[in-house]
């Protein structure tokens, strides 16, 4: 499966994998660096050192493949419609009328505690190409369910300052 991303999403990967790559040979010294403290079962210097090398290694594989394998996608905002970077405030009937606004964003800049919220997640799903008005549900597996109502629609567009997450 590959995921769907837009140009903005690609940009922001080619930056973060650039900072990566030079952080890379930074890392890859301090590890050497380290090394030289003497016994390595309990140097935590080099423990330490080693981890951080290794977690930049496989951020930097990630990265790669993300912008190797996405699709590119364009983003159309269609009038009265939930699309992809738009502001949606819903309300749920179940539970007193709570209501709550959400983003929707791709995948990449999934972030729920910024209520950042994934096309690709049931939530997203459910709200996309929808009105304001329609009550949908949101199925999170076969057995749990739930109804929101679509209060207001506050358009969007891809913003570069949204960041992607390191998820």
């Amino acid at each position: 499966m590959h995921d769907e991303l837009t140009s903005v999403d690609i940009d922001q990967m080619k930056k973060e994998l650039e900072e990566r790559k030079i952080r890379a040979y930074k890392l890859r010294e301090e590890v050497q660096r380290t090394r030289e403290y003497g016994d390595l079962s309990e140097n935590a210097e080099y423990k330490c050192a080693k981890q951080e090398f290794n977690k930049n290694r496989s951020r930097i594989r990630y990265l790669e493949n993300m912008i190797r394998t996405a699709v590119v996608i364009e983003v159309k905002q269609i009038d009265g419609v939930v699309n992809l970077f738009d502001k949606v405030t819903v309300r749920y009937p179940e539970d007193d009328d709570d209501t709550e606004t959400v983003r929707i964003v791709t995948t990449l800049r999934n972030d729920v505690f910024t209520n950042n919220i994934s096309k690709e997640s049931p939530f997203g799903r459910a709200l996309l190409g929808r009105r304001v008005g329609d009550t949908v549900t949101v199925r999170v597996n076969e057995n749990t369910s739930y109804p929101v109502v679509i209060t207001a629609i506050e358009k969007g567009e891809d913003d570069p300052d949204l960041p992607i997450s390191e998820y």
